[in-house]
């Protein structure tokens, strides 16, 4: 029997196998929505925790922090604030889940700017810590505290990544007493010698559940262990699951625990819809309609190569839209969202870059164009509206294959949305969203130009009238005259002319310069003198590794001789035989 008419045997496919295989189905279809983490459970307390309070002026803090607070206009304290702010500025170590937008920023930052206040920090030496996962956040953990800070005459200093590391070191050497920082960035500032844990008293884990998906959980562990052995901490997030866990048991010792809402909550004053879409297409005319909306909306993306695709489309209908990405710079980032907030930009079209750490006021909708991943992308998405007791929406577009797939991320976040099959020519549309027609008119987004910089210009010790202008290679006087050039570099030597008023004679002289390129060559200058004497100016060029031209002064003449000296800048380091 040949090898080609033997049997083939098939044997059973592996466990593995099976598992790795790909699964079939649309092409294009979206991975299916991961399982919801498991529950995370909360340490029990042995220590009884303090009763909530009314007020803030039932809290044992500064004056000038309660000044301020009024100042601010924050006169109640939020849920999270009233329960979690007398035990954390009492010392105790607090683990907080509160929804987004629910106050989490004060609720921990005032405890960390009371028990900071009236210490002063030595250099690199921060006396509180707030490590946060991303840039947006960070900087808005440094906008909310700044006027607290201020009062109490602490020195905040934020180091992210993006930004220059040698001025964040330079900011740390003058001193700090609040740090807030990223993981990475921090863990650089350490390496270099620019920073010290080791006088932090109270550090802060603001959503340390996203540093954990994000992959910064080992960061955060070798941070924490730096920091001042007996010190508070506090970790706070919208959403807690098994993810942080070893943090909880590692270094907070018997916290208070305060969980305001459920981890998969949904916010009572937002409302949530899902827009079935029927293909591509016209899922691309729905997200035009809803962006040319009057108001600022969000458009959530998956990828950065697909917000930069719709913003250039949104700018050639006339919506004034941005994008926010990885991929842009901190600066480029900061922009965008200033342009936001001001109203320059009325849309934002974003990954979820911005999921966390913006807060724009007046923002009543977010559209996912692109579905999120897992219920808490949703949520966080959907957090940047309906903050702070404000009401909104969040409106998520579906596909036919991506049905299924949304219905279990909506169980798992405990939602039950409202649902439409919509086309973008439905009234129905521009009753849920407010979608009209785009003008069509492009727009141009103005973005502020850098300052470009001064460009090196040559100076001499002065002029004698005549015009600069460049030589030619071989070098020569304006008189028409030649040169020998001298051996020594920076110095070259060159025929000048200069006319006696009255006299009708003409006298022929060298002149030196000094040009800032290397070498030597020949110069040229022409003056006016009486008597034969004058005074020249002249170009120089200088051979060797570099050619000079530029502009002296001449000292006065003796046998129709004339010294200038010149400033060039080098125009060529090919050496040249010397002029004869």
């Amino acid at each position: 029997m040949t090898r080609s008419e033997r049997p083939h045997k098939r044997g059973p496919r592996t466990a593995q196998a099976k598992s790795t295989s790909q699964p079939k189905g649309r092409a294009g279809r979206r991975p299916a929505a991961p399982p919801p983490p498991q529950e995370f459970t909360p340490p029990e307390t042995v220590t009884p925790a303090l009763p909530p309070v009314a007020s803030f002026e039932d809290l044992d803090m500064p004056a000038a922090l309660l000044r301020t607070l009024t100042e601010q206009g924050v006169t109640e304290p939020f849920p999270i604030q009233a329960a979690t702010l007398p035990n954390s500025i009492a010392g105790r170590d607090v683990l907080g889940r509160g929804r987004t937008g629910s106050g989490k920023t004060l609720a921990f930052g005032l405890a960390l700017l009371a028990r900071t206040a009236g210490r002063r920090a030595e250099p690199t030496a921060p006396l509180a810590l707030v490590l946060v996962p991303t840039r947006e956040l960070a900087q808005q953990v440094t906008d909310a505290l700044t006027p607290y800070a201020s009062a109490l005459r602490l020195r905040i200093t934020t180091v992210v990544g993006g930004m220059s590391i040698s001025r964040q070191s330079s900011s740390l050497r003058r001193g700090a007493e609040v740090l807030i920082a990223t993981p990475g960035r921090l863990h650089d500032l350490i390496e270099r010698g620019d920073c010290r844990l080791d006088q932090v008293a109270v550090t802060v884990l603001d959503e340390a559940d996203q540093m954990a998906d994000m992959g910064f959980l080992p960061q955060v562990t070798k941070l924490l262990k730096q920091v001042e052995p007996g010190g508070q901490r506090l970790l706070f997030s919208a959403t807690l699951d098994r993810n942080i866990d070893k943090l909880v048991k590692m270094f907070l010792d018997d916290p208070v625990v305060h969980s305001v809402d459920p981890s998969a909550g949904a916010v009572t004053t937002m409302e949530h819809h899902l827009l079935y879409v029927q293909d591509e297409t016209d899922k691309k005319a729905v997200t035009l309609r809803i962006a040319a909306r009057d108001g600022r909306t969000i458009l959530f993306m998956d990828t950065k190569r697909s917000v930069d695709r719709l913003v250039k489309r949104l700018l050639a209908n006339g919506v004034r839209a941005s994008g926010l990405h990885g991929g842009r710079s901190q600066p480029q980032r900061n922009r965008t969202l200033d342009q936001f907030k001001n109203g320059q930009v009325t849309t934002l079209v974003a990954t979820n870059v911005a999921a966390r750490g913006i807060h724009v006021d007046d923002l009543d909708m977010v559209v996912n164009v692109d579905p999120p991943m897992d219920h808490k992308d949703y949520l966080h998405r959907g957090g940047r509206t309906a903050r702070a007791g404000e009401s909104g929406s969040v409106f998520t577009l579906v596909l036919p294959e991506q049905k299924r797939d949304m219905g279990r991320l909506m169980s798992n976040a405990g939602i039950s949305p409202r649902t439409a099959q919509i086309k973008s020519s439905d009234e129905e549309l521009a009753e849920l969203t407010g979608a009209r027609e785009p003008s069509g008119v492009p727009v141009v987004i103005e973005v502020p130009q850098p300052t470009p910089p001064r460009k090196a210009t040559a100076a001499g010790n002065g002029t004698g009238g005549g015009r600069r202008r460049r030589r030619p290679a071989s070098g020569g006087s304006t008189g028409g005259g030649t040169g020998t050039g001298a051996p020594a570099p920076g110095r070259a030597s060159g025929p000048s002319t200069g006319r006696a008023p009255g006299s009708g004679t003409t006298s022929r002289g060298s002149s030196s310069g000094t040009p800032t390129g290397r070498g030597s060559g020949a110069s040229g200058g022409s003056g006016r003198g009486a008597g034969g004497a004058g005074r020249g100016s002249g170009a120089g060029r200088g051979a060797g590794s570099g050619a000079g031209a530029g502009a002296g002064r001449g000292g006065r003449q003796a046998s129709g001789t004339s010294r200038s000296r010149s400033a060039a800048s080098s125009r060529s380091s090919r050496p040249r035989p010397t002029d004869t």
